[in-house]
């Protein structure tokens, strides 16, 4: 999985942080620490993991995936992430 995209409202910017949706890789959101969950409203699952967006992102760092772009939309951080196919 060569991309990745993350995000958290503003205001919980401490946390939690939805890292995956119900297709994503579940050994890399065990390494993320994150749990499936489906949040009342919603029909489709997302990872979750209570780590702050920064931890997030160094854990990802970390494991060779680089941010490639960011952006706010209405109440919401989201950060996409790539990892060269390669270094897999």
């Amino acid at each position: 999985m060569p991309y990745l995209l993350i995000s958290t409202q503003i205001r919980l910017e401490c946390g939690p942080t939805i890292v995956g949706d119900s297709l994503s890789d579940p050994q890399l959101m065990a390494k993320l620490n994150a749990i499936k969950c489906t949040q009342m409203g919603n029909k489709f699952e997302e990872w979750r993991t209570d780590d702050c967006p920064r931890i997030v992102l160094d854990k990802l760092d970390g494991m060779g995936y680089t941010v490639i772009s960011m952006t706010g939309v209405g109440q919401t951080c989201c950060w996409t992430l790539y990892k060269p196919i390669d270094s897999q």
